[in-house]
């Protein structure tokens, strides 16, 4: 299958929204000490600004099922694509624990290792590997399952410090686990729920191998059931997120409540709106290309790139900022998992500010992204498959 270009504009979109978080967490001012989806102290300004980026990392690892999907058809060699498959998801687990950890804390003694989306879909794409032999409808159902039932852990009744319990933990939930006395391990990207999504990613590739206004309508009507379904399950408050909503002071604070969903780890609820959405974009905007399209595509197609790169990039002018601000290198605490920033001194900048640096953020990326995706169209060095 040649490459194909609504997918590269959907994980474009994905790739842009992506920075304006890390942005915001890296510089707002408040983020060190406030949640932006805290209902008690956010605004809707700073709320949408980080539930606009949950849209990121469910396409990103469904997508990254997508893209295996293309690759395990193009070779046709089960054995080719399973070994291939277990050498990148090796390759971006070691990433994640280097590379990626170290441009997102610039902490030389790895105080906190986070295991993040990277990591996460680095263990899916070994899982996959070992069910190549069945068909992409059953990989799809197993995926799907797990979105569907894995909600019910935390329901599940153990025994108190059970062994179990401890081992099963980390698979389902947000846990951070101590490594002796001075550093943490966060597994921040729990790997069963994110293999759900990135397996169903996977069934999702042969939508692609169907006539483009077959596939779109299918797209289109796949994003309005998630969406529909959401409503109707998040109305009720019955099933599909931890959280509940509830009626609040005002009607836009009601709104929120109602779409504040859960990320670690992703709920039902959350799966449905996101993914709703990436469906909605891939039948629909997706389909138009212009200019605009063209600058966005060249983002999603050097995702793994791009997603290094920019932490560094990011980082960097953070440090530049703090400097500007009066900080001294002596003053900066890279150990404690706030990015070099005190978490006892007010620092950083404004929302709107943060706005500003995300476009140049974004600006100075462009050019690297658009070469490096030329490099690897007239450029065959088998290295280039695991960037």
């Amino acid at each position: 299958m040649k490459r194909i270009y609504s997918i590269d504009f959907v994980r474009g979109i994905v790739m842009i929204i992506m920075a304006l978080d890390h942005v915001r967490d890296l510089m707002h001012v408040d983020s060190i000490a406030q949640s932006p989806t805290d209902l008690a102290t956010t605004t809707p300004l700073l709320f949408f600004t980080r539930w606009i980026t949950y849209l990121c990392a469910p396409i990103f690892v469904f997508l990254a099922g997508t893209s295996a999907f293309i690759v395990v058809e193009k070779r046709n060699n089960i054995r080719k694509s399973r070994q291939f498959l277990v050498k990148r998801g090796i390759w971006l687990i070691l990433l994640e624990f280097t590379l990626v950890n170290f441009g997102l804390f610039f902490d030389s003694g790895f105080h906190t290792i986070l295991f993040e989306v990277i990591a996460t879909i680095g263990i899916s794409f070994i899982v996959l590997s070992l069910l190549l032999r069945l068909s992409p409808e059953t990989i799809g159902a197993i995926g799907l399952s797990i979105l569907l039932l894995h909600d019910l852990f935390p329901l599940l009744a153990f025994e108190k410090d059970s062994s179990i319990k401890a081992i099963l933990s980390p698979l389902f939930t947000l846990t951070v686990t101590p490594i002796g006395t001075s550093r943490v391990f966060v597994m921040a990207y729990p790997p069963i729920p994110w293999l759900g999504i990135l397996l169903v990613g996977f069934a999702g590739g042969k939508f692609f191998t169907l006539p483009e206004e077959r596939r779109n309508h299918l797209f289109l009507t796949i994003g309005a059931v998630c969406v529909m379904l959401f409503i109707g399950l998040r109305w009720l408050n019955a099933y599909g997120d931890p959280a509940p909503w509830s009626a609040q002071p005002t009607g836009i604070y009601t709104f929120l409540s109602f779409i504040n969903i859960t990320k670690y780890p992703p709920s039902l609820l959350f799966c449905l709106i996101t993914l709703g959405s990436m469906f909605l974009l891939l039948g629909g905007l997706a389909q138009k290309r212009n200019q605009l399209t063209d600058i966005i595509s060249t983002y999603g197609r050097v995702p793994l790139f791009y997603f290094v790169i920019h932490f560094y990039l990011i980082h960097t002018l953070l440090l530049a900022i703090l400097f500007m601000q009066g900080f001294h290198w002596s003053d900066l605490n890279f150990a404690v998992g706030s990015f070099g920033r005190l978490k006892e001194v007010k620092s950083g900048i404004s929302l709107g500010a943060v706005y500003l640096v995300w476009l140049g953020i974004l600006a100075l990326l462009y050019k690297p992204c658009k070469w490096f995706g030329h490099y690897k169209a007239v450029h065959k060095f088998w290295w280039l498959s695991y960037l």
